[in-house]
């Protein structure tokens, strides 16, 4: 398993032999499944009318076909596990080569609003989490997305044990995605679960035992009139009383099953699920915790989820003809059933929302487990309360590719800020985004693209990306203002890193250096530490006036007549810029 590039494809290799096996056997049982129909089609016919050879014959031919039908239906669902299986493989292969932009980018979790994620490339196309997710559910999908976004900085140990055993189970992860990729919900588990809280029933519980009374006299009547004992004309009133029975429940019914309907599908995707989570076998703490909230009822969650499903497939039979009118008629069948959905959800309504969340878990979780086995060299961070915040060797953006990209080693102590200068196009931006980045996946328990990585835990704020606002009738710079007066009131309450790109953006030169001076000045003042990028050089004399500030840049070098960059943080100060040199070299002055 060092390398995953080669582990997957091996893994690929032996799916798609298997699928071709499947594939065969599946052939071969549909040609013997039909000659089945036509030699007892045959016999029939040869012994028509001689009983009872060909009540035997047909009663026979019937159970070895229905037994060849639900052998086809076993193997086509275990072919479709293998074919997602090998689309799974295909995926991490073209990922680990660099083409993930097809994937789910996450667009709607964009908010310019919060704390960094409009900032760092977490959401949208080419990000991180773009990168990242593997997720299968909604619920799991939105986790993830909260995972990255929630800077908490508690427990991160345990968060690292449960991404590294995850990490290892690498089959089971993939047969958990493939299991719930098999079926596409409408519906969202938030919505299923608002319903089944907010429910109340409308069917009396007497109900149940009037239709286990009306089924015993329907078979006892039926008992009568084939030993002709009683006339067929009291069947077919006792009939007509079970139609007339269920049609005064027919409106409730009917609204019962218009909201079942729309959660049919979600059991059957999730009780399969969660039948992955209870048999698997887990070290870790949170791991084992998660799964005893399943284990908690007198029942396993899966078993409890299965028979629920069950019962709505027996509710959605009501479309049928047949047993729409006989069910009802002699066995009262949509009363049943109607009164069986509403006992489950009175049983289980107040525990059914924390097994969609532990689904939730696992399926956001594995995405993490996923990141961590595709990248066997990053380092876990070690958790550390030192005086250093980042201590960082050959620190690197996970998301560049590895034979280009340049790691920078990193030190930052505690309410230390530095003052980054560099020419365009230097690094300044990457390595920002290099570090904000560290801090999220530090925080959810991920590994860094590091050699080493000590770090104290702390909350990340950034501000990079300030844009105007047509529709609030806000100005770039108001919008900045903003922006700023949301951090200074953050870290009132709390320690921060603060990554800032270029402050006051919008507004002159002079009162953009003054501005930026003071703004800076007031940020060491609190007890949080960043990293503040600048063209203004003006800003770096600050570092003569306080302890806890100092200076970095990129550097540019002209050769040749040619641009030259190798994006290494360098001590001091930027004395090159390229700005004037790049409008020569574009001819644009």
């Amino acid at each position: 398993m060092n390398n995953p590039l080669n582990f997957y494809t091996e893994i690929k290799t032996d799916l798609t032999k298997e699928a071709s096996v499947l594939k065969k056997n599946s052939v071969s049982l549909s040609i013997f499944r039909f000659a089945v129909f036509l030699t007892t089609c045959f016999l029939i016919y040869l012994t028509f009318g001689r009983f009872p050879d060909v009540f035997i014959i047909a009663v026979l031919g019937s159970l070895l076909f229905g037994f060849l039908v639900t052998k086809h239906v076993d193997l086509k669902r275990k072919r479709a596990i293998i074919e997602s299986k090998i689309a799974i493989n295909e995926t991490e292969i073209k990922v680990l080569k660099r083409d993930f932009f097809h994937l789910d980018a996450g667009k709607e979790f964009v908010n310019p609003s919060h704390f960094y994620s409009n900032d760092i490339d977490l959401f949208g196309v080419g990000s991180f989490f773009q990168y990242i997710n593997r997720t299968v559910t909604l619920e799991g999908r939105k986790l993830l997305a909260n995972t990255f976004t929630e800077n908490k900085i508690d427990e991160i140990r345990d968060k690292q044990n449960s991404v590294k055993e995850l990490s290892n189970k690498v089959k089971w992860r993939q047969h958990f995605s493939a299991l719930a990729s098999l079926v596409t919900v409408k519906n969202k588990p938030d919505f299923l679960v608002k319903w089944i809280q907010n429910y109340t029933s409308v069917f009396s519980k007497s109900l149940a035992i009037t239709q286990v009374v009306f089924s015993i006299v329907s078979l006892v009547l039926i008992g009568l009139v084939s030993f002709g004992m009683i006339s067929f004309s009291f069947l077919t009133a006792w009939f007509f009383i079970g139609l007339f029975l269920t049609g005064r429940f027919i409106k409730k019914t009917n609204n019962l099953y218009t909201e079942t309907d729309k959660v049919r599908e979600l059991f059957k995707q999730y009780h399969v699920l969660l039948n992955q989570i209870e048999n698997e076998k887990f070290s870790t703490k949170v791991l084992k915790e998660k799964q005893e909230i399943i284990n908690s009822e007198n029942k396993k969650a899966s078993v409890i989820f299965k028979e629920f499903s069950k019962i709505l497939d027996a509710f959605d039979q009501r479309n049928n003809i047949i047993i729409a009118v006989v069910g009802n008629g002699l066995f009262l069948l949509e009363i049943r059933n109607a009164v069986k959905v509403e006992k489950w959800i009175s049983n289980y309504k107040h525990t059914v929302e924390k097994w969609f969340q532990v689904v939730a878990y696992f399926d956001a979780q594995n995405s993490l487990a996923n990141f961590k086995f595709n990248h066997s060299k990053f380092v876990f961070p070690d958790i550390v309360s030192k005086k250093a915040i980042v201590k960082a060797k050959n620190l690197g953006h996970p998301l560049l590719n590895s034979a280009k990209r340049v790691d920078n080693d990193f030190i930052i102590h505690k309410e230390e800020f530095f003052i980054v200068t560099g020419a365009n196009m230097a690094g300044k931006s990457t390595f920002l985004r290099t570090v904000s980045l560290s801090i999220v996946m530090a925080n959810c328990g991920l590994p860094v693209c590091a050699e080493s990585f000590e770090y104290s835990p702390i909350k990340l704020i950034t501000s990079m990306r300030t844009t105007d606002s047509l529709t609030e009738d806000e100005s770039y710079f108001y919008s900045e203002l903003k922006r700023l007066k949301f951090i200074v009131d953050q870290i009132e309450n709390e320690d921060y890193f603060i990554i800032l790109d270029e402050i006051l953006k919008g507004t002159n030169s002079k009162d953009k250096a003054i501005g930026s001076k003071k703004f800076v000045e007031k940020l060491t003042k609190s007890k949080s530490t960043g990293i503040i990028a600048t063209h203004d050089v003006s800003l770096c004399e600050l570092e003569n006036e306080f302890l806890n500030v100092k200076n970095y840049y990129f550097d540019a070098e002209i050769i040749e007549d040619e641009l030259h960059f190798d994006y290494t943080l360098k001590n001091g100060i930027c004395k090159n810029m390229n700005a004037s040199f790049l409008l020569k070299k574009m001819k644009i002055i």
